[in-house]
């Protein structure tokens, strides 16, 4: 199955994926737990649960478009996780509007 995934920081600033699956969803959350710590990030929950979607938003929101425009191995990485944690076909990361698509 072929998946798209779209990383979006606004207007002119979009990098697109399309890709196979194949990462474990295991691989995908170590990925993502590491990439939170490395980056810094944090997210304001009122359960303080950092669900998936949270961890995804956050990694592309601190890693920054320029992460995607010059490191192009790890870009493919957070699309390759990001397909394996949500299953979709068509994944559209908003990061200006801190939201995912299907």
């Amino acid at each position: 199955m072929q998946h798209h995934v779209i990383v979006t920081f606004g207007r002119d600033k979009e990098f697109e994926f399309k890709m196979a699956g194949g990462a474990s969803v295991e691989d995908a959350r170590k990925w993502f737990d590491h990439e939170f710590t490395v980056l810094g990030c944090s997210v304001l929950t009122p359960t303080g649960k950092i669900l998936a979607v949270d961890r995804i938003l956050s990694v592309a929101k601190y890693a920054g478009d320029t992460r995607f425009r010059e490191q192009h191995t790890w870009a493919e990485q957070f699309a390759k996780y990001t397909i394996a944690l949500l299953g979709r076909e068509l994944i559209r990361v908003d990061v200006e509007h801190y939201r995912i698509g299907y």
